[in-house]
């Protein structure tokens, strides 16, 4: 199965299995490519966040327009900062930050409950290693991409550039079938094998 992508300078199509690299700065405005992503082509969505709580990320998909509706948002930072967790129907949440095994359990549980083109974002791998480590978080990132691949599903993996060593980026450019670079500036350019 394909995918459509509307990302300025991606390929118009990828496979199902395909996981991304989002390359950015870390003071980057992502939200328009991470949206962009999920509008197009997809029947439902996950969204893992470590950078924001779920209330906030229902905030970014209302200002852009995607559709609520089809999104499970895993909320990692809720309980660390001590907010309400309030359930829906669609936002779950995990015990801490560090809980790598929750967070890849509950994309295991979103992919094999839902049929139909599925995108996963994850916001970000540069957060899980700052509550983790990197060890664990590459793991993390290896058994998702996995996911993806059982599941004909396909990923965008938000990465920090400056936050991490040259040769944990190269390494998780090894990764990837494709990465989207986010230059300071807003341009976009991106590589896919």
């Amino acid at each position: 199965m394909d995918y459509e992508l509307a990302i300025e300078t991606t390929p118009e199509t990828v496979p199902g299995g395909t996981g991304i690299m989002l390359l950015h700065p870390s003071t980057g405005e992502t939200d328009r490519i991470d949206t962009d992503f999920f509008k197009t082509d997809t029947d439902y969505l996950f969204i893992l966040s470590t950078r924001t709580t779920a209330r906030e990320v229902q905030q970014k998909l209302e200002y852009y327009e995607v559709d609520e509706t089809r999104a499970t948002i895993l909320d990692t930072l809720s309980i660390e900062r001590g907010y309400s967790r309030r359930s829906g129907q669609n936002i779950r949440y995990v015990s801490s930050p560090d809980d790598l095994d929750g967070m890849v359990e509950a994309i295991e549980t979103f992919l094999t409950t839902h049929d139909g083109k599925l995108r996963i974002s994850i916001d970000s791998v540069t957060e899980m290693a700052y509550y983790a480590d990197e060890e664990r978080t590459r793991t993390a990132v290896e058994q998702i991409l996995d996911l993806l691949a059982e599941h004909d599903a396909i990923g965008i993996f938000h990465v920090a550039e400056e936050v991490h060593d040259d040769d944990v980026v190269d390494g998780y450019r090894d990764l990837f079938d494709g990465v989207i670079e986010l230059e300071a500036d807003g341009r976009v350019e991106s590589q896919f094998s």
